[in-house]
């Protein structure tokens, strides 16, 4: 059987929130995810997405537990083994304002990891690669020497992106990556992150709260609940029959594009109900609360998407450039 590129085992945090007060954010959290899989990270706000990605990352540090890195003991190495694991796995924030340096420019932000790992062979090789990173993510070469300042919200989280793929890591962590972006940009970014999954092998932990995008994007998904991972399988078996009860909350409180469809999730709602699933029938509340559906969620939404993304931009030299690096490794 395969070895999983990331194991992590019986992951536990414990806040300390006084003397003797304390709250359990991440609870014996265990899963697998494989080379070139892609597995969603759901659950509603405080939920523990995050503080379950910064753990993997040791950006803060786990209560117990085992994080496995391609057989590397994560939790376990020292400051110079955790420099090597970190260009392995790389972190898009959710927070773009936060997570730029202010005082620097866009060519040092994306540059700073390689100049970090000794990438780039000289200085012109350098810029060449951060400007078709830049390109890659959407952005312009004319914007190297601007600071973070000057970009919207959308436009920073790009450059994240960018920075993270400056490295060529093995493993993407995306913290809800694009609840920022305008949902045009939503779509160029998803089919960015299958793109590169399907030319480097790129495995890809996707924490969202849009079940759409998790649906479209992700192989596998774990669902999160008060800090506890409740329900884990593939895609299909996810949506198609879910067990958790708290799975079919989730799922039954998405909006529906179609009529049709939220009629049908209405009435599979007083069916539970009937057969005396209260639980899930009353945590799912009333379909007609529900939020009007975005574009994303509309049918060939995304292949659309896909289809003007391809046509517009090619993307391969920094994609081919990536590839090369990884060959050499």
């Amino acid at each position: 059987m395969t070895e999983p590129l990331l194991r992590v085992r019986s992951l536990t945090k414990v806040f300390r929130t006084g003397t003797r007060a304390s709250h359990r954010a991440v609870d014996d959290v265990s899963f697998d995810l494989y080379t070139g899989e892609t597995l969603g990270l759901v659950g509603e706000s405080g939920s523990g997405k995050s503080t379950t990605a910064r753990c993997i990352m040791r950006l803060i540090k786990p209560t117990s537990g085992e994080v496995t890195l391609d057989g590397v003991d994560v939790l376990g190495a020292s400051r110079r083994e955790l420099r090597d694991v970190r260009r392995g796995v790389q972190m898009v924030f959710q927070d773009p304002y936060s997570s730029l340096d202010p005082r620097m420019k866009v060519r040092d932000i994306v540059a700073e990891g390689m100049r970090i790992n000794r990438i780039a062979a000289s200085a012109a090789e350098e810029r060449a690669r951060v400007a078709e990173l830049l390109e890659l993510v959407g952005l312009r070469p004319d914007h190297l020497d601007r600071r973070p300042a000057s970009f919207s919200g959308g436009e920073r989280q790009r450059i994240g992106i960018a920075r993270a793929l400056a490295v060529n890591p093995r493993l993407l962590i995306c913290d809800e990556p694009i609840a920022s972006l305008d949902v045009s940009i939503q779509a160029q970014v998803l089919n960015l992150f299958t793109d590169l999954r399907r030319e480097l092998g790129l495995s890809i932990l996707f924490i969202a709260h849009d079940l759409a995008t998790v649906r479209f994007l992700c192989d596998r998904i774990a669902v999160m609940e008060n800090g506890r991972l409740v329900e884990i399988g593939d895609r299909s078996e996810i949506y198609g029959d879910p067990q958790h009860p708290y799975t079919r909350a989730l799922i039954d409180a998405a909006p529906e594009p179609s009529p049709e469809h939220e009629r049908a999730k209405r009435e599979d709602r007083l069916r539970r109900r009937r057969n005396g699933d209260e639980a899930a029938a009353e945590a799912s509340g009333p379909a007609e609360v529900a939020a009007p559906a975005s574009e994303m969620d509309q049918p060939g939404a995304h292949s659309t998407a896909h289809t003007t993304t391809t046509q517009q931009s090619s993307r391969p030299p920094a994609v081919t450039w990536l590839r090369s690096i990884k060959e050499r490794q």
